[in-house]
């Protein structure tokens, strides 16, 4: 399973300074720099897609890249650490990003570079740092609730890598602010090895609190409960945007606007992300097309007529 380290502004410093060519997609030792002659549609027909190894971004990624390639790109995906990516699309070396995250997470890169880039939509807007319990934890409601808890979770809120955004934020801002810090140890380990001992509290039926975020697979395999934050210390929720280069509407007119009509449900991407990152994580576009196959009806809201004959 793909996993992440979050800051809580990812700042740029310490970042590689060179973008890191590694294609995973239809590169045919093609021009990284630009796209080919517009074509039907009066789109260019080379793309290239930068991907984060982030969750949400491998899926979405997957599952753009079969959709255009049934539509007539040639589709590259570039894999690139989150800083160079930035420089990377505004310098124009690659066309096009589907992860940004707003007002906050990327805020750094979007002051650096934002003027350079296009700003194509919002596509998720609840993307948000929580802390988490199983449904049938039917008395805790709120992250307050987990103090009158303590005994029966152990003492132990279950926790991910120590360097994570969301560690520094449940340490540092949830837990005192909610008295918690007196009767609660943190556990930092791994995403890994969180998603661990939440299945296997699952399969038991035992009480587990732990950090998790929105959007992830772990909604659409198990029922879970996100803790209210009557205080907002986890932070308000952010939005993800897809971003192209300057010049991206201009030389694509219909995948800008495909792009800028596109929303997905917290269902819609756990489920996707199920299928590209668990069920078919070596394939993930095998897992994109399953997907796509299941969800005409998102086919025919993002794309409106040019749906029309795609089959997945």
């Amino acid at each position: 399973m793909y996993t992440r380290k979050r800051t809580a502004a990812l700042s740029a410093a310490g970042m590689s300074a060179a973008l890191l060519l590694t294609a995973c997609g239809n590169s045919g030792g093609q021009d990284l720099t630009g796209p080919g002659e517009g074509e039907g549609g009066g789109d260019a027909q080379e793309v290239n897609i930068a991907l984060i190894a982030w969750e949400e971004a491998i899926a979405t990624t997957a599952m753009w890249q079969v959709i255009l390639e049934e539509k007539g790109y040639d589709v590259t995906v570039t894999d690139v650490d989150v800083a160079p990516m930035y420089q990377g699309a505004a310098n124009g070396d690659v066309d096009l990003f589907l992860d940004t995250w707003l007002p906050v997470t990327h805020a750094d890169y979007w002051n650096d570079y934002g003027d350079d880039l296009e700003d194509l939509g919002t596509w998720y807007d609840n993307a948000k740092l929580t802390i988490t319990v199983p449904a049938y934890m039917e008395d805790v409601n709120s992250i307050e609730d987990l103090a009158d808890h303590a005994d029966e979770l152990g003492g132990r809120i279950v926790g991910i890598e120590s360097g994570a955004g969301l560690t520094r934020v449940t340490k540092e801002e949830a837990m005192p602010g909610y008295g918690l810090d007196a009767d609660f140890e943190l556990v930092e380990s791994s995403t890994a090895a969180m998603l661990a001992e939440l299945d296997s509290a699952i399969a038991e039926e035992e009480p587990i609190a732990v950090t998790l975020w929105r959007p992830h697979p772990a909604y659409a395999k198990h029922d879970l409960k996100d803790l209210e934050d009557p205080e907002g210390l986890m932070g308000d929720a952010e939005e993800i945007h897809a971003v192209g280069r300057s010049g991206f509407t201009e030389d694509y007119p219909e995948l800008a606007e495909w792009l800028q009509g596109w929303e997905m449900t917290d269902e819609e991407l756990a489920s996707l992300e199920v299928l590209t990152l668990e069920e078919h994580k070596d394939d993930p576009q095998a897992g994109a097309r399953a997907w796509l196959a299941d969800n005409p009806e998102f086919l025919e809201r993002t794309l409106g007529d040019a749906a029309e004959g795609l089959e997945f």
